[in-house]
């Protein structure tokens, strides 16, 4: 069946044949059962996942919004089928997510708490979903800079996840080493990220791209520690799976380079950095577009080297378009926002202490 052969393949990281599949699925549901069949939807909410996988939200979200459309009139009473309801709350899930990675934290926040609300209301109140939901609203207070919040639903979430799901398991693993590390608790982080690489292989096998991300979350924290040569070995072991599953100009890989780059940079290596983030940028805005966090960070990143390197006019331009970036996502709180703004300013007093 193409529905099944589309979550197979989706799973195995093959999603260019895992699209293709999941389309001739659709068009035969459509097709044997009518386009507002719950089948359809079904098959929707898979294609939206692919879809995200492959970098295309726009597409993904209108595949979500679809299904929900489909399921609204199927699932609004109390007495409504369960596994529908999953569904549809599933793919709420996931437009909250798309929210979040373009940057509109407010929106995604108001459609966790709903969703949240809802499953709480109509589901078991230890079913796996409310612990997805607790998870990624813990995704959500880690984008929002409130790192002690996030941590704690993630630890709410963990005894809602079946221990038999390996891969939701190491899932919160990621994410709680991912706290930690934000929280600047690098020993503490360590081993979630070591727990996450291990199971996620189990489950998926290592040359997953998920795998990949997990490992380019543990050079990241092994970086942090000061280990340099296992940190580089870790990131260029996560950039080629990238590369091979997802291709050259992938969100994923643009992130893994400019992390890499970052890293050239603590090395001091200026001349292998600056390629590096040149490379990561033009992937990322692309992507994300010019005021995205990521990219943000990223120009932050690279004014930072620049700063280092002695070029001041150049670091302030990129502390200032940071700053402004950061400002207009993610408000003046945000600690992004704050380091930005620390940094500007710092470069404007090093420049005005050399002219005089």
């Amino acid at each position: 069946m193409a529905h099944e052969r589309a979550i197979a393949l989706r799973v195995a990281g093959r999603f260019a044949t895992a699209e293709r599949a999941c389309r001739r699925a659709l068009a035969g549901y459509e097709v044997g059962e009518g386009r507002r069949h719950p089948d359809v939807a079904n098959a929707l909410c898979e294609l939206g996942v692919i879809l995200e996988a492959r970098d295309r939200p726009r597409d993904a979200a209108a595949c979500h919004r679809r299904a929900i459309a489909i399921l609204k009139p199927l699932v609004g009473s109390e007495n409504g089928d369960p596994d529908l309801l999953r569904l549809a709350l599933q793919a709420r899930i996931a437009l909250c997510g798309l929210d979040r990675a373009r940057g509109a934290l407010a929106a995604a926040d108001r459609g966790y708490h709903k969703a949240l609300s809802e499953a709480r209301r109509r589901l078991p109140p230890r079913d796996p979903l409310i612990g997805s939901l607790l998870n990624n609203l813990g995704v959500l207070r880690k984008a929002q800079g409130r790192y002690a919040e996030a941590l704690a639903f993630y630890r709410r979430a963990l005894p809602l996840v079946p221990r038999g799901d390996r891969e939701a398991r190491a899932t919160l693993e990621h994410n709680l080493g991912g706290s930690e590390h934000a929280r600047g608790r690098y020993v503490q982080a360590e081993p979630h990220a070591r727990r996450s690489v291990a199971l996620r292989s189990a489950a998926l096998g290592p040359h997953h791209p998920a795998v990949a991300a997990d490992l380019a979350a543990l050079a990241a924290i092994v970086e942090a520690r000061g280990r340099f040569d296992e940190a580089a070995r870790l990131y260029r072991q996560a950039l080629a799976v990238f590369r091979r599953k997802l291709g050259p100009a992938s969100l994923e890989l643009g992130l893994g380079v400019a992390s890499l780059a970052a890293l050239e940079q603590q090395r001091g290596r200026f001349s292998r950095a600056r390629p590096l983030y040149a490379r990561a940028l033009a992937i990322l805005e692309r992507l994300l577009g010019k005021d995205h966090p990521d990219v943000a960070m990223t120009v932050n990143n690279l004014a930072v080297l620049e700063r280092d390197a002695g070029r001041l006019a150049r670091a302030r331009a990129g502390f200032r378009r940071a700053f402004a970036s950061f400002q207009r996502m993610l408000g003046p709180r945000h600690p992004h926002t704050r380091l930005a703004r620390d940094n500007s300013r710092a470069v404007l007093k090093r420049g005005a202490s050399i002219r005089r």
